[in-house]
């Protein structure tokens, strides 16, 4: 699969609504709050294109004078799972990262969502809390960190 990774904008509203709705069933981000994120300097988007449609995003959230930046979601499209798309998407938030010095990564996930967990691991986050209850349908989830070196 070929895709392209770029910033979104305000033009992918309508996409990035479709896709947070066939990829959560719970907690589900909505087009009010998408909007707002787009507008915001405290967070940034990418999302992921492939025959111009949009089939991944990661929303990234920061805070002025801050090194620490979180990852507030990611989303790939059911059908595109498993194509390497979640780990394109972190490639170029670690680029962004490194230009701006960030040094550090925090994360919420569901315990039960093996494959996020396991491309967290492989980029080196480990599990710092589990946070009971955390998720709207009463699932537990982890909190993950990811130090970067110096």
């Amino acid at each position: 699969m070929s895709f392209r990774i770029r910033r979104a904008t305000s033009k992918d509203l309508d996409a990035l609504v479709a896709l947070e709705n066939s990829s959560f069933s719970y907690d589900q981000i909505g087009r009010r709050s998408f909007a707002h994120l787009l507008k915001q300097r405290s967070s940034l988007l990418w999302c992921a294109e492939f025959e111009n449609r949009v089939i991944g995003y990661a929303i990234i959230l920061t805070r002025k004078n801050s090194q620490k930046w979180r990852i507030y979601s990611i989303a790939i499209a059911p059908e595109a799972r498993g194509q390497g798309l979640g780990r394109a998407l972190m490639a170029e938030v670690f680029k962004s990262a490194e230009a701006a010095s960030v040094a550090a990564f925090s994360l919420e996930v569901k315990c039960e969502n093996k494959g996020a967990i396991e491309l967290y691991r492989q980029l080196g986050f480990e599990v710092i809390d589990v946070l009971l209850g955390y998720y709207s349908d009463g699932t537990d989830g982890y909190r993950m960190q990811l130090t970067l070196s110096a």
